[in-house]
């Protein structure tokens, strides 16, 4: 066997030139259609459901989406179960017909699927997998007894997205179901299931459910004796009992049953028996996008919530209710940063600026808005010269306020400029992530040389890319594929079940970012300190809001 073919040189042979950049032909790719040989990946976003297609290159080919949105209902997060089924079957027909308006061609096969979705949260079935209560999403807060609980117990961080912390948490509560369950996923693995019949679940997305051993790379034994031995027989079922199984990039997650199939495919032309990958968290998916699977690699996702994934050469020496310890695809220990709250309420505030615009007879495209927004803000006082702002469209732990309350501040006498304003706007995405990542760099003395950037917040170029090299004080990155992020990176994992002749650090380095070399945006000691002097004052500002928002909601 020679050399394994790499992207570039697969571009030399199928790819055409347009505008600088290669391009493969559109024959070439509807044929790998035609034949299956492509590759899809599919993510169920906070914001959005998005199917990624990609060919032999492992660039994406075609892709499909659907807007959704969470609701609050009855005190918790959720999506609809209907809904869930339904925005999966929109999103697969939108890119069924990407492929069609692109390519010419039915989409009817594919060489792998994969499956990913937001991370953690609450899924519990019965014994004919009925789910027992509403999906109880990431984005609750009202598990912090059990996740203190938890972490005393185990001595290991448990935080309250966790489902062993929502599992406790209903427990605690005296909750009627906690019986009956038989089975807990997470959203991921709940579809994967449905499309295969199979109960197993990506080491990444798993280690979000209970704590996973790195030496055995499945549930940590020792503490799951420790939870039975908690809940004291309470219940018929022991937890490991109810946990889909541990499976690692590149193994096997079934097959595409024709239940499944069609499903996912109402009508009728995907084919049955495709190979699936195991299904992953949004948070593995965006290390593979980034190519951050490697020790001392980093990166930050950044969307409805914010995060910041570090693979660790060792374990931490202290235990840090701040940070999670997960897993990537493959199975290296990862210092995980969670915020709840990113771009929601900068999204809100655009929202308002346009209504605006409407009002005037302008119409501006959103993307456009949004990057003439970006641009002004760099016309702002590098520390916001006073203005505060504070995203908490939902409660953050990290920051000690437990209930939703959006705020933002301006001292008086501080110049109020649309340009300081969406410059504390974006300052504030990241606020609370650089509390988190402090720990690591000053408790922990972690170190990496560059942080990968991927999310929508980084589309214009220069703008929230460089106040995140401010807030982290770290060189950052985004790559040229950070805007196609998880669903990508999910069918980049299932090309790797069906090609997986090196570890997954090396095979991504090799077959897919060989030949990229984004622009890296390094730290300035100017902005470094006009960050930290925003954070002096967001920090006297906290107290308040934590006040704030426990009165207000009360």
């Amino acid at each position: 066997m020679g050399r394994p073919q790499t992207a570039a040189a697969f571009l030399l042979r199928t790819y055409g030139k347009r505008d600088g950049v290669w391009i493969m032909e559109k024959e070439e790719i509807r044929r790998q259609i035609e034949e299956g040989s492509c590759v899809i990946g599919i993510e169920l976003g906070s914001t959005r459901i998005k199917a990624v297609l990609t060919g032999s290159d492992y660039r994406p080919a075609a892709s499909g989406s659907f807007d959704w949105e969470n609701r609050y209902e009855n005190g918790y997060w959720t999506y609809a179960e209907e809904e869930i089924i339904s925005g999966l079957q929109a999103c697969f027909l939108d890119l069924k017909k990407s492929v069609m308006e692109k390519y010419g061609i039915v989409l009817r096969k594919s060489r792998s699927i994969g499956i990913s979705a937001m991370m953690h949260g609450y899924l519990a079935s019965d014994e004919n997998d009925r789910l027992l209560v509403p999906f109880r999403t990431w984005r609750n807060t009202t598990t912090a007894e059990a996740s203190a609980a938890l972490t005393k117990l185990f001595a290991y961080p448990v935080p309250e997205r966790w489902s062993v912390s929502h599992l406790y948490q209903s427990i605690l509560n005296r909750e009627e179901h906690v019986s009956r369950i038989r089975h807990l996923n997470t959203l991921s693995g709940l579809i994967h299931y449905r499309l295969s019949g199979k109960r197993v679940l990506g080491i990444g997305d798993a280690s979000g459910m209970f704590p996973v051993s790195t030496e055995t790379r499945t549930y940590d034994v020792s503490m799951a004796d420790r939870f039975d031995q908690l809940i004291n027989g309470m219940y018929p079922w022991k937890i490991r009992e109810l946990l889909p199984e541990v499976r690692t990039a590149g193994q096997s997650g079934g097959y595409l049953s024709e239940e499944g199939a069609l499903l996912l495919d109402p009508e009728g032309d995907l084919q049955s028996g495709i190979p699936m990958c195991p299904p992953e968290g949004d948070a593995g998916t965006g290390m593979t996008a980034t190519n951050s699977v490697k020790q001392k690699t980093g990166n930050v996702s950044a969307g409805t919530s914010v995060f910041s994934m570090v693979v660790l050469e060792q374990e931490l020496k202290n235990v840090y209710p701040q940070i999670d310890l997960v897993m990537t695809p493959d199975g290296s220990l990862t210092a995980m940063v969670h915020c709840n709250n990113c771009t929601s309420d900068i999204n809100a505030w655009v929202n308002i600026f346009d209504e605006v615009l409407k009002l005037s007879g302008v119409s501006v495209k959103r993307d456009e808005l949004f990057r003439m927004l970006f641009l002004e803000s760099q016309k702002g006082e590098q520390n916001c010269g006073g203005l505060l702002n504070y995203n908490f469209i939902s409660a953050e732990p990290l920051a000690g306020v437990r209930e939703g309350l959006p705020v933002f501040m301006r001292t008086a006498g501080s110049e109020f400029t649309l340009a300081g304003f969406m410059r504390a706007q974006i300052f504030s995405a990241f606020s609370v992530l650089k509390k988190g990542m402090d720990l690591l760099s000053q408790k922990e003395n972690v170190r990496i040389e560059v942080m990968q950037a991927h999310g929508g917040i980084f589309r214009t170029p220069g703008v929230a890319d460089r106040y995140l090299a401010a807030a982290l004080n770290t060189r950052i990155s985004v790559p040229e594929t950070a805007g196609e992020g998880g669903p990508w990176g999910m069918a980049l994992l299932a090309a790797y079940m069906t090609d997986h002749d090196l570890p997954l650090p090396e095979w991504l380095q090799e077959k897919v970012f060989r030949d990229t070399h984004p622009a890296v945006i390094e730290p300035e000691e100017e902005e470094t300190k006009a960050f930290a002097e925003y954070m002096e004052k967001y920090e006297k500002g906290l107290p308040s809001i934590r006040k704030a928002a426990m009165d207000l909601n009360d």
